[in-house]
């Protein structure tokens, strides 16, 4: 794995169910993702576009195919293993906010680092340094349900970095805002990806936000297609699979055939895990977009 990648993936593949239920999610994905680099994953629901994000950042493991991390081969990884590699590597920005709502915002961003076993000063110093950053130092004792839709996604926003991750995997983050909130949103990820080098993976179906990124990759049928073939006529029909336990997620560069389709063409919803995101014995159901 060349030094300047993030992520290396290759020969993804991923299905749900069996015989006649069978769905095939990713059918054969490869990817490559640099540090520092903003990247687009874009496709329709149902196309196999928050698969390979969950594949890519460890929430969920492929059938068929491998995924480094930092040079990391995950399958050579334990399960604690992979927790602490994710927790460490990377942050997630969900379109759905997963904060807990009778807690402060302040323990709402604080919460990788607990998990991770960060001692409580040098936590909630490090809560309120992301808080400042994000302006909302003023809401740290706030409860969640008491902030606007905008401002729990900048919360989320600071949970994703308060362990200064390399990466940020954010699906949908501007779904549930209104336009206006939704550009501050996004301004303030790319704002992140230019003044700190956070590498950004952003799962969408809003081609201006797909637009602002370096590189798109248009997913259609769980394979990777040039970006015009995503708005011919798509039977693909949206597939809900259910998948348990052990996302526990807390916490311009070298690619092939983005927009070419020369990739070895290659579940669903926000995955509810521990480190960082929600309880760990939450049980995901996603809709394998």
């Amino acid at each position: 794995m060349s030094a300047d990648l993030v992520i290396d993936a290759r020969d993804l593949e991923k299905s749900y169910g069996s015989g006649s239920s069978r769905f095939d999610a990713l059918k054969g994905v490869s990817l490559q993702i640099a540090a520092g680099e903003t990247v687009a994953i874009v496709g329709k629901s149902g196309s196999g576009k928050s698969t390979l994000m969950h594949l890519l950042a460890l929430l969920d493991e492929p059938d068929e195919g491998t995924v480094q991390v930092a040079g990391k081969e995950a399958k050579a990884l334990s399960r604690r293993e992979i927790n602490e590699l994710r927790n460490k590597e990377f942050g997630f920005v969900f379109q759905q906010f997963f904060l807990t709502p009778n807690v402060s915002v302040l323990d709402n961003v604080i919460l990788p680092l607990k998990i991770a076993g960060i001692r409580n000063k040098q936590r909630r110093v490090r809560g309120m340094e992301v808080l400042n950053q994000l302006e909302l130092a003023d809401k740290a004792d706030k409860k969640a349900t008491t902030l606007s839709g905008g401002q729990k996604q900048r919360v989320v926003i600071g949970r994703a970095l308060v362990n200064n991750p390399r990466v940020i995997f954010a699906d949908e983050p501007t779904g549930n805002l209104d336009t206006a909130t939704g550009a501050v949103v996004e301004d303030i990820l790319f704002a992140l990806n230019r003044e700190q080098g956070i590498t950004l993976v952003i799962v969408t179906h809003d081609e201006d936000l797909a637009a602002r990124c370096d590189r798109q990759i248009y997913i259609r049928d769980g394979l990777i297609v040039p970006g015009g073939a995503i708005h011919s006529t798509d039977h693909t029909t949206d597939h809900v699979g259910s998948h348990t336990g052990a996302h526990n997620p807390t916490h311009a560069a070298a690619h092939t055939g983005a927009h070419s389709g020369t990739h070895n063409p290659s579940h669903a919803g926000a995955p509810t895990g521990a480190h960082a995101i929600i309880p760990a014995s939450t049980t995901s159901v996603g809709d394998a977009s």
